[in-house]
């Protein structure tokens, strides 16, 4: 178990590095990291910094997570999110515990079900996880007051757009060898704000289904 002085320290250097967002910050510091990485890597659970999960993945470095997360609730809660890309499960236990309901895909079905024993550890029932391809979204459970994506395609899929509600969010990694942070607001059916918001560098998003 580590101690709160390590999770302060963490929680520290987010608010140094430009996290203002009470909510997310306290959601960080209470939600199990070492949960959701390999035992051996556990000792580096608090730190800043991305780590390997398999299957060629990481978990995102905490600022990422705490980041992206921010922007996506900037103007207000979110009942009914997306994530694309479930990987570990870290980003989907903190969205879980700030928005009322998170339906999360993965195509490496490995990982999902880790994902999955994790989150029922935790009790986080308001979760549906998908084996399917992220590129794809989740059409039929649509639309989405956000949509968060944790793999860089080279450009955004029309179709994870289309799956957003008028006045819903979209944070995504976007790029090959540079990527940038992007979100994305849907103001009407057919218009679409994007900011870039910093350099980032993140997994490509993948297609096919791997069992």
């Amino acid at each position: 178990m580590t101690s709160k002085r390590t999770r302060d320290r963490l929680i520290a250097r987010l608010r140094e590095q430009g996290i203002t967002d009470e909510a997310v910050l306290e959601t960080i510091a209470e939600t199990p990291r070492h949960l959701f990485i390999d035992e051996a890597l556990s000792h580096k659970a608090y730190e800043d910094t991305a780590l390997p999960i398999g299957f060629n993945q990481t978990i995102s470095q905490p600022y990422i997570v705490a980041r992206m997360t921010e922007l996506l609730l900037e103007f207000g809660a979110k009942d009914k999110v997306l994530e694309v890309g479930t990987g570990s499960g870290y980003q989907t236990a903190v969205l879980a515990k700030l928005c009322q309901k998170v339906f999360s895909v993965e195509r490496i079905r490995p990982l999902q079900e880790r994902a999955a024993k994790r989150l029922t550890l935790l009790e986080m029932f308001n979760v549906s996880l998908f084996h399917t391809d992220g590129g794809m979204g989740l059409p039929h459970e649509a639309p989405f007051d956000a949509i968060l994506v944790t793999a860089a395609p080279p450009e955004l899929p029309e179709s994870l757009k289309e799956q957003l509600a008028i006045g819903g969010v979209l944070v995504a990694p976007v790029g090959g060898d540079e990527q940038r942070l992007i979100r994305i607001l849907r103001r009407s059916d057919s218009h679409f704000e994007k900011k870039e918001i910093e350099p980032v560098k993140f997994v490509p998003l993948l297609q096919g289904l791997v069992s």
